[in-house]
């Protein structure tokens, strides 16, 4: 299923007819994201004039629209008369209090960039009159009656710096609500580590101990008496071998969990799918150069056009968890979906680099139609092989890929050097930047093999040759039922991930050999 994603930006000026910028070109919103111009060349009016991205709540309709300079143009019309809905939102605008237009379209192209995206291809959905607009410097132009003005131009500039005015206080105020209500739980969380650790130095005067604090303080002072003997022994063993009762730490103790970024490089699509099954066309047919006697060669469809299918595999597990950990540690539950999903997002990462494409995502190191390239040595790494190795591969596809490999190869590499004593290896000097080798990114997966005789070290590849395929997200079912007599919750994980090398010729594997 495609995501539905929304941006804003407008200003507002009168009532009635509205013609106003729907989105601002080449400069950065506050998602990060920046739209170029062309990016609604498929858009087409009418559209629907929706309040707040309510699809029951439909206002009016956008009668045109056009790509200008700045942005993209659009005009239209609040139902007034026909929609009591309508008049609402025309009150608010006039007040000040819903000024801003928000576009919700699905992304056709995007190219990634530090901070965000560049929006190149998008399909226009509709175009919604918010409170708070994504971009802060698109605004609505115009506002007209339908019955027309008779506000001469510096009347009507005056009364649209008082609504801009109005606007942008009502837009702080809403974001400063916003940004109370979003931290509100992180402080009162902060309140009560802070009460829970003053607890723990001692407390405040009036702090009543437990049971169990009263009883140990009570058998230290005048011996093992029946009452506080009893009280001891509440939640510890029969023996009573625990005098003080134990407290569960909210700090839970886990290791790092080393994922490789293969997600950040590939392209990614969803479907509500089993499986995608993609078009292939190979780049050449059987022209031959003839004259005019020779018979033509026949070039058989079959051999050019063809299909990929890329599959959604599975994986699952459950754990059993003990309703006595649940009750006495809030956090247990939490970090119990953080561990499965950690565990499924580390095994998906293994696969998408040496899945067999059988029970699990076909990985792109296992790929029988990547193509391999010797290093000339079986144990030993050559500059020139690494030389050779790159300018081996179709200059279209080497101006877009990167060098892959682990952290162990990536230190020998460090240490080769050309002709001229110079390192391969050369580090980023920008934040954010990758570090290079031959002038090309290097990224570090940490599930590439080894160096050793017969094996493939370092890959370089241009990953929007591999599809990565999301048919399910990471699923959770709660089951305190079936593991009830041993006072046990069981929780079950699923989840369903497809992976496959659509461009073999995007990729080439470097093999420790001769």
């Amino acid at each position: 299923m495609k995501r539905l994603e929304l941006k804003a930006a407008w200003t507002v000026t009168e009532e009635g007819e509205l013609v106003g910028l729907a989105s601002v070109f080449n400069t950065r919103d506050r998602g990060g994201d920046v739209v170029r111009k062309g990016a609604f060349r498929s858009a087409r009016a009418p559209l629907p004039m929706l309040a707040s991205h309510d699809q029951a709540d439909v206002v009016g309709v956008w009668d045109a629209l056009e790509e200008v300079a700045e942005g993209l143009k659009i005009k239209g019309r609040l139902l007034v008369k026909e929609v009591a809905r309508a008049r609402e939102v025309l009150a608010l605008i006039k007040e000040g209090a819903m000024t801003g237009l928000s576009i919700g379209y699905v992304t056709r192209k995007a190219n990634r960039t530090q901070g965000g995206r560049d929006l190149v291809d998008v399909e226009l959905l509709e175009v919604s009159v918010v409170a708070v607009p994504m971009h802060p410097d698109a605004r609505i132009t115009d506002a007209k009656s339908q019955k027309g003005t008779d506000m001469d131009p510096e009347e009507l500039e005056t009364k649209l710096k008082e609504i801009e005015t109005k606007s942008q206080k009502a837009a702080e105020a809403l974001i400063a609500a916003a940004v109370a209500a979003a931290t509100k739980p992180l402080t009162d969380r902060l309140a009560a580590v802070e009460a829970k650790s003053n607890r723990a130095k001692g407390g405040g005067e009036n702090e009543e101990p437990s049971e169990e604090r009263k009883a140990f303080r009570a058998y230290i002072q005048r011996g093992n008496l029946a009452e506080e003997a009893k009280a001891l022994t509440v939640s510890n063993d029969p023996s009573g071998g625990y005098l003080a009762p134990p407290e569960f730490n909210a700090e839970v103790l886990r290791d790092i969990v080393e994922i490789s970024p293969i997600r950040s490089l590939a392209s990614v699509r969803g479907t509500n799918a089993p499986s995608v099954i993609y078009p292939t066309r190979k780049p050449m047919g059987n022209a031959t150069w003839d004259d005019e006697l020779d018979d033509e060669t026949e070039t058989a469809s079959n051999n050019i056009f063809g299909t990929l299918e890329v599959v959604g595999k599975g994986m699952s597990t459950f754990v059993d968890v003990s309703n006595m950990l649940l009750q006495d540690a809030a956090e247990v539950e939490t970090e119990v979906r953080v561990a499965l999903a950690e565990d499924f997002e580390k095994k998906e990462t293994v696969a998408f680099c040496n899945g067999n494409g059988v029970t699990q995502p076909e990985g792109f190191m296992t790929n029988t139609s990547v193509a391999e390239f010797n290093n000339g040595h079986a144990t030993v790494l050559q500059a020139d092989a690494l030389v050779k190795f790159l300018y081996s591969i179709t200059p279209s596809y080497r101006n877009a890929g990167v060098w892959v490999m682990n952290g162990t190869t990536l230190g020998l590499v460090r240490l080769l050097k050309d002709g001229q004593n110079n390192y391969l290896w050369q580090p980023s000097y920008q934040a954010g930047q990758p570090e290079t080798i031959l002038g090309r990114p290097v990224v570090e997966i940490i599930d590439m093999p080894d160096l050793a005789s017969g094996t493939f070290p370092i890959a370089y590849a241009d990953f929007s040759g591999y599809r990565i395929l999301d048919r399910l997200a990471l699923s959770m079912l709660v089951d305190p039922y079936s593991q009830a007599t041993r006072k046990m919750t069981r929780y079950h994980a699923g989840r369903r991930v497809g992976g496959k090398v659509i461009m073999p010729a995007k990729f080439k594997k470097l093999k420790m050999a001769v």
